[in-house]
């Protein structure tokens, strides 16, 4: 073999070698490349990237020798047998390095535009945090009412709406218990749900001949709550009875007959302004009522000398104010 064809010999040997290695590092960069592109989609997300696994180890799990394999002038044959080497028969040839991906890249990127494609789960509602069945809360409030009015039901009794001389202000001071009886539903403007309201109140009189009022009221309320959003509207109403240091026995005139059994209603509405799921700020207008619902006895008076039912009630209105935080821990259903 000349010099020249020996030369020829190893150009030739040096590109068959070496175009294989240039085809199996693009695509070892192109699974790379891949496998990144894949975390960077799972962080953003939220999803398991694609497992793209090399072994990138010889078949006799040795390191190639880089006098033989890789270049210089011992280059082996393509096949990496071992047996044929471009040098005499001084050289020792290992097998060449295997790339066996566990998935292609075509793999990768199939997996990539999957996850993509995966539905995203859709957030539920910050309100349905707020008001779901059985939560229970704690709520304090207190009013202040220097506004008297006729009774606003006069029409139903055939009486004419007049307001007695006699003013009042009256301070509501109330501790309620609120369970939600169910969750959020109804369409459009009137989508909310109901709670029902069991109440202590002491109310003091700081205007008028009575000086306080003891009650035990039970009330429901509507909450009004649209999507996503801290505020709420609300209307409610409660009902209850109580006992008052009454002035009419003692001869002040239209002040309330007895003491016992006195008669309340509260009809209200207002905001509830949500800071979290487990606290909230209330502020509305509340209408009060007291009566003992005409079961006290008119006696004699010098300026009225009939007998008969008598009931001088108390009709007042005022802002009330309040919070509410809750009891229990009970875990809000799922978003339907």
């Amino acid at each position: 073999m000349t010099f020249a064809d020996r030369e020829y010999f190893l150009a030739l040997t040096f590109i068959n070698k070496q175009l294989p290695e240039v085809i199996a590092s693009s695509l070892l960069l192109f699974a790379n490349l891949a496998i990144f592109a894949s975390l960077a989609s799972a962080q953003q997300h939220g999803l398991n990237p694609a497992s793209l696994t090399f072994d990138s180890t010889n078949a006799a799990g040795d390191t190639p020798d880089s006098n033989c394999y890789g270049g210089g002038s011992n280059t082996c044959p393509p096949d990496g047998g071992g047996t044929l080497c471009a040098k005499e028969e001084t050289s020792d040839c290992r097998p060449g390095p295997s790339v066996t991906p566990a998935n292609s890249p075509k793999e990768g990127l199939q997996s990539l535009l999957s996850n993509e494609r995966l539905p995203r789960a859709k957030p539920p509602d910050f309100d349905r945090e707020i008001y779901y069945r059985n939560k229970l809360e704690f709520s304090f409030d207190v009013g202040w009412h220097p506004i008297n009015i006729p009774f606003p039901f006069d029409f139903l009794e055939g009486d004419s709406y007049t307001e007695h001389p006699l003013k009042y202000t009256l301070v509501p001071i109330v501790g309620s218990l609120r369970w939600q009886m169910s969750g959020i539903g109804g369409p459009w403007i009137f989508r909310g749900n109901w709670d029902l309201t069991a109440s202590g109140s002491a109310t003091a009189i700081p205007r008028g001949p009575e000086t306080r009022y003891f009650s035990y009221d039970m009330g429901i309320r509507r909450n009004f709550v649209p999507r996503d959003q801290r505020i709420a509207p609300y209307g409610d109403i409660r009902l209850g009875v109580g006992e008052i240091d009454a002035k009419g026995p003692k001869g002040v005139a239209y002040a309330q007959g007895e003491n016992w059994p006195e008669f309340t209603v509260n009809m209200g509405s207002g905001v509830r302004y949500n800071f979290s799921p487990r606290c909230a700020f209330s502020a509305g207008i509340n209408y009060m009522h007291l009566s003992n619902l005409d079961l006290s006895e008119h006696r004699p008076t010098p300026t009225d000398p009939h007998w008969g039912p008598i009931n001088y009630g108390i009709n007042v209105v005022g802002p009330m104010f309040g919070i509410d935080v809750q009891l229990s821990r009970h875990s809000q259903p799922a978003e339907r």
